[in-house]
């Protein structure tokens, strides 16, 4: 697979040029937001399209531009001033795509989620990002403004003293956020497990209502793993030194971030095996259930089946010792109320009923 060979030209054309040709996409482009990093200082922010060349011409500058829901328009003059593959901005324009890392000539293309539970009905939610990753500029973009840029910023606004990093400091402050968002997922989901586990052998707990929520929880834990799965692959391919994105500063962060990641899967992992065991087990206890009721229900009719064949025998229009007497009716009922009782002790010392 081929290196990107990066260029400050390339990283410049992130945003549209001063050209007279090109004002057009600056109105069309719904209110982007920029930012401008020199020698690790933020030198400028919420500056036009149109001024980002400007802002590069530093040698020491890095720009970030985010862009929602941009047109087809757009992003075809944004790929032809920064040279991008025509699959990447194809990605871009469609989403929808699995979380991973391509790499082109001149730039890395980056496609990921943020993830989040909703608790009242147990279902991750998630929202896609894509990034063009060149050596002095990241490009974001994302759909109906749901994906939580106020917070990428925040992230990187408390670590300023990594903005020397440049674009490397930026990508890291992304995952960063995404990975945390895992991390923020998988516990609310651990604590929504526990919390069905208690109720699994309480007599008077909705049975159904927790055999859906398990399912719920198990479904969603399957959606929360498909994102964080092929992340760890994300992660590991920029920890390598041919990409030349990484100095000797940021590859700890990096590394943490990758570490992160590995725990978020393997919580994922053991939670959604738990889940599996919870519907399980759930499906268990009612068919244990079942059958103690069945063997009670069992055990009063084999009790109740005394009285029945005795007042049968009984009714018989035949001679019998006590036909037609009135020792014959107290006999009978004697057996009845004697063999019944006899029964009901047998049954409960066995615990049958």
């Amino acid at each position: 697979m081929p290196t990107p060979a990066h260029s400050p030209i390339t990283a410049g054309t992130t945003c549209t040029g001063s050209e007279p040709g090109d004002s057009w996409l600056t109105e069309e482009v719904q209110t982007p937001r920029t930012r401008c990093y020199r020698d690790g200082l933020l030198v400028g922010e919420d500056f036009s399209l149109a001024d980002v060349s400007e802002h590069l011409e530093a040698a020491d500058s890095v720009v970030w531009v985010d862009l929602d829901d941009p047109g087809e328009d757009e992003l075809a003059l944004l790929a032809e001033e920064l040279g991008l593959h025509e699959l990447a901005v194809e990605d871009a324009l469609s989403l929808g795509q699995r979380p991973k890392l391509d790499r082109y000539p001149d730039h890395l293309f980056l496609s990921a989620y943020s993830a989040a539970l909703d608790p009242a009905t147990s279902r991750v939610t998630t929202h896609e990002i894509a990034a063009f990753i060149t050596d002095r500029a990241l490009v974001t973009v994302h759909r109906n403004g749901r994906f939580g840029v106020d917070a990428v910023v925040a992230r990187w606004d408390s670590s300023p003293d990594l903005a020397k990093n440049g674009v490397a400091f930026l990508v890291h402050g992304l995952l960063d956020y995404l990975v945390d968002g895992y991390f923020e997922a998988v516990e609310a989901l651990d604590d929504e497990i526990e919390e069905l586990e208690s109720q699994l052998f309480v007599p008077t707990a909705d049975q159904e209502q927790v055999q859906r929520r398990s399912f719920e929880l198990r479904k969603s834990l399957v959606t929360l793993r498909r994102v964080i799965l092929p992340m760890r692959e994300v992660v590991n391919t920029l920890l390598r030194r041919d990409l030349h994105l990484l100095g000797d500063e940021m590859g700890p962060y990096f590394q943490d971030v990758y570490d992160h990641v590995l725990r978020a899967m393997e919580w994922t992992e053991s939670l959604r095996d738990l889940a599996t065991s919870i519907l399980e087990a759930n499906l268990a206890i009612q068919g244990n259930r079942l059958n103690v009721i069945t063997k009670k229900v069992t055990g009063y009719a084999a009790i109740i089946a005394v009285p029945t064949a005795i007042t049968g025998f009984y009714g018989q229009n035949v001679p019998y010792p006590g036909f037609s007497q009135e020792f014959g009716y107290y006999s009978s009922l004697g057996l009845i109320v004697g063999l019944s009782a006899l029964l009901y002790v047998l049954f409960k010392r066995n615990d049958w009923i």
